[in-house]
């Protein structure tokens, strides 16, 4: 993608791909093997440091944290769990200048929730058709800078939930990941700068791709290396 910056961005950063996944040696990783390397920091300063990647597939926070810390969620689904009490993941959404930062080094990109942010007009919106089981949202968009007509995978929340143990409040199923990746086509390298439990490093070591992943909540970290350094995945 080729974003015009509208924002003002820090100095330090070089809006050129490079050739390689990491181009400094500034930060250590939190975990790391032949398919995934983690980064447990913030994406404003890591994503600078970063080379090229073939695609950016992320689920970046979209400032409606309130929703989180009332209860709403709570009230709306019968869930037990108050997901998101004092924390600050999704207190407000992730900077423009950084949003443009990701796109600049990946040749492809996928963003959930990309309708809370300013993007470019698509061709191709990715959904998730959850089969209006619930009351919360009957769907969920992902923008895209891809060339090819929109598509739709629908699986619903209950049987998402059958399939994993949810870690973060926004953990999107591993089999949506991995079709997201398929919908990209012909891709080596994938970046995720909110990368939560490590869905999108999962579903790149299934489908032998290599993913760099960056995650500011160490909890969440720790969640997503634990689950990569299985030696046999459940999917």
């Amino acid at each position: 993608m080729a974003a015009n910056k509208t924002m003002e961005s820090p100095d330090n950063i070089d809006s050129t791909a490079g050739s390689g996944l990491v181009s400094t040696d500034l930060f250590s990783p939190y975990f790391s093997d032949s398919s995934v390397t983690i980064y447990h920091g913030d994406s404003r300063h890591i994503v600078p440091t970063l080379g090229g990647f073939d695609l950016l597939l992320t689920d970046p926070p979209y400032g409606i944290g309130d929703k989180w810390t009332t209860g709403e969620i709570v009230a709306k689904t019968g869930s037990s769990r108050l997901w998101g009490k004092g924390e600050t993941w999704d207190d407000q959404p992730a900077p423009w200048w950084l949003m443009l930062a990701m796109m600049e080094r990946c040749e492809k990109s996928i963003v959930w929730g990309g309708n809370y942010y300013p993007m470019p007009p698509s061709r191709c919106w990715l959904s998730w058709d959850k089969v209006q089981e619930f009351t919360g949202s009957d769907s969920e968009h992902a923008w895209t800078n891809m060339d090819k007509a929109a598509r739709t995978f629908r699986m619903s929340r209950g049987a998402a939930h059958a399939q994993m143990k949810k870690v973060h409040p926004t953990e999107k199923p591993l089999k949506l990941i991995q079709w997201c990746i398929e919908q990209a086509g012909d891709v080596a390298t994938i970046l995720d700068p909110f990368a939560g439990s490590g869905t999108t490093g999962e579903a790149a070591k299934v489908l032998g791709k290599r993913a760099v992943l960056i995650e500011r909540e160490e909890k969440y970290c720790e969640a997503a290396a634990k689950r990569l350094s299985q030696e046999m995945l459940i999917f």
